[in-house]
């Protein structure tokens, strides 16, 4: 018995040894990176480190809810290695891709993560040590035995960020000159060459690198900006809460968006389970009839007069089956203080007498879909809406179950929705079998999932029918995977675009990442009818993203031929976004400035031409080089 302890002592004291060989091997060879590094860039405007959370999470019951399994304030690093093709974050944080050690991309969420790279995403504390610490360009090294990163900006940075910016003006404006009808780029090109003078001047005088470098991405931007041309046929929209109390705020707002080049306005009417305006509707069932920092005011109403004074159109973005976060008890008249037997319910909760709110949603409650009378309720308010007001557009939100865990997840089961009382007996009576005892994967598992889904889509398709008869535009909020939104949310959106129950979809695109954007919207149009329009919603404000994020998705959705765009939202509106949206691509005088076919000939031939070849050569020499 000693020999054999001895044995296994000796076994962990070598294990420990070489341990502490490769640990000192790799910090060394991370020692050696640095020192390389200092080597070759003997000039450093900003260094920064700090603590790196997890290196691709592991899913598990208690990050399940959380989008990429980021948690609150964490620093998390997606490699090629994680589970997914993306990150799945969400839009409350912020990410780096990198490329080759290089930050080659800032994005909002759900990045993709590239092949021969990794990004760095950030939540609360490290979005902002994220923001303040990273740019396109900077060098960043990683030591994944201590978790830390590394950054470095250097003048290669500066110079790195131009460059992609003028390699991407470039191939927008190829693809409109080859694309759009009478493209005129000349100003756009004017930019271009002034970056191209102000990287040349750079190479000249390293001391003044930064400040030359910064003016060059300017010029870049500014190409950019005027490299996306007017499109006459696209809805430009804006999703609003109205914060107005009165008609001079309203039409403060309205002039603000109309002069920004939106003429769509997507105005929040039933939010939480209460509307804007007062509601007979509401007032007859016991409920709170008006949002309460609007009594005395009808906003819905201002809105509607004065927005077609403007010739813009108002869509009533209506949440349908959410009912806010305030919990029931704090009002008497709260939808579910006075119907508790409307409200839905997960497995893992069903027996409980109490509301059950969702933790992945704001910790938010919601009405059950399959009660007939939560139906018929919601019905009415669209009726009176449409009745009372004739709006241009009904815009449905929410228009599913609550989000569950995904279907990889060991808690997918037990965190479904929808196992109220009433689904319960009706499925029973149907299939003769209780919901709560089928299983994940059972046979009987499909049955009770259409089901659900079959309930969204029966709702959907009563609303057409009061629109088809007033003449409103219908379109829908949906998630663009469409598998995932069948599974995690039981929307079924591709049945409601080929039955014709709707005019169009308003996509929530998560992303700044062109890459991403690509991906959903490409899998709503292979899954709709050519009849159904795709109004890309871009939460590119909402993310706080940049403006040649915005220009770039908007373009995606051009090259896709996506049917126009919403914006997320106006109260993330700022105004460097309108400035940009003046400039070009929402400004209908930019009609005016197109050229003819000869002239455009022209000016391809420019001698601007033989600086541009110049540059991107040496660009793909130092690729190749690298």
């Amino acid at each position: 018995m000693k020999k054999v302890l001895k044995i296994i002592f000796n076994i962990l004291i070598f294990i420990f040894i070489i341990n502490l060989i490769i640990n000192k091997s790799q910090a060394n060879e991370l020692n050696e990176q640095v020192a390389r590094f200092y080597e070759i860039h003997p000039l450093i405007y900003k260094e920064s480190m700090t603590k790196i959370s997890l290196i691709d999470p592991k899913p598990n019951v208690i990050n399940s809810f959380l989008p990429g399994q980021r948690g609150a304030n964490q620093l998390i690093v997606y490699t090629p290695n994680y589970i997914f093709k993306t990150t799945g974050t969400n839009e409350f944080g912020t990410e780096a891709i990198v490329i080759d050690g290089i930050v080659t991309q800032l994005n909002g969420a759900d990045s993709f993560i590239p092949p021969n790279g990794y990004v760095l995403s950030g939540h609360g504390r490290a979005k902002k040590w994220i923001n303040e610490n990273i740019t396109v360009g900077s060098y960043v090294i990683i030591d994944e035995q201590k978790n830390m990163l590394y950054t470095f900006i250097t003048p290669d940075s500066f110079i790195f960020n131009a460059r992609e910016k003028l390699y991407e003006t470039q191939s927008i404006i190829n693809y409109y000159l080859k694309n759009e009808n009478g493209y005129n780029y000349s100003t756009s090109r004017s930019y271009m060459n002034k970056a191209y003078n102000n990287l040349e001047k750079a190479k000249k005088r390293p001391d003044d690198v930064q400040k030359i470098a910064k003016e060059a991405m300017d010029n870049a931007s500014k190409a950019l900006e005027n490299a996306l041309p007017y499109r006459n046929n696209e809805l430009k929209g804006v999703w609003i809460r109205p914060t107005e109390t009165n008609n001079d705020e309203v039409i403060k707002t309205l002039d603000r968006i109309k002069e920004s080049g939106i003429d769509n306005v997507f105005l929040e009417t039933y939010l939480h389970g209460k509307t804007i305006y007062k509601s007979d509707v509401l007032q007859k069932y016991g409920f709170i009839p008006q949002y309460e920092e609007f009594t005395g005011f009808d906003p819905l109403k201002a809105f509607i007069d004065e927005a077609h004074k403007r010739n813009m159109k108002i869509h009533i973005w209506f949440e349908s089956f959410y009912v806010g976060n305030k919990n029931p008890k704090t009002s008497p008249c709260h939808i579910l203080r006075v119907k508790p037997g409307w409200a839905n319910t997960t497995k893992a909760l069903y027996t409980s007498d109490e509301p059950v709110y969702s933790i992945s949603e704001h910790n938010g409650y919601f009405l059950d879909p399959s009660h007939p009378d939560v139906q018929m309720f919601l019905l009415e308010i669209i009726n009176e809406i449409i009745t009372k007001y004739k709006p241009d557009g009904i815009n449905l939100d929410y228009i599913r179950y609550p989000q569950s865990a995904n279907t990889n997840m060991s808690n997918y089961e037990r965190s479904n929705w929808g196992y109220t009382p009433y689904a319960r007996y009706e499925f029973k009576k149907l299939y003769n079998i209780d919901p709560v005892d089928i299983k994940y994967k059972d046979e009987n598992w499909n049955i009770w999932a259409a089901y659900r889904q079959n309930k969204i889509t029966e709702f959907v398709e009563s609303v057409s029918k009061i629109c088809r008869k007033k003449n409103i535009l219908l379109t829908a909020v949906i998630f663009p995977d469409r598998q995932k939104s069948l599974d995690v949310k039981m929307q079924d959106w591709r049945t409601w675009s080929l039955k014709g129950y709707v005019d169009g979809f308003t996509p929530l695109i998560l992303t700044c990442d062109k890459l991403v954007a690509q991906n959903q919207i490409q899998d709503i149009k292979i899954n709709i009818s050519p009849g159904t329009k795709v109004y890309s919603g871009l939460f590119v404000p909402f993310m706080d993203g940049s403006c040649d994020d915005m220009l770039r998705l908007i373009h995606e959705t051009r090259k896709l031929n996506s049917n126009g765009v919403v914006l997320f939202d106006y109260a993330h509106f700022k105004d460097r976004y309108k400035t940009t949206l003046q400039e070009r691509v929402f400004n209908p005088g930019d009609l005016k400035t197109s050229i003819s076919g000869k002239d455009k000939d022209k000016e391809i031939k420019k001698d601007t031409k033989v600086k541009k070849r110049k540059f991107f050569q040496k660009r793909k020499k130092e690729k190749i080089n690298k």
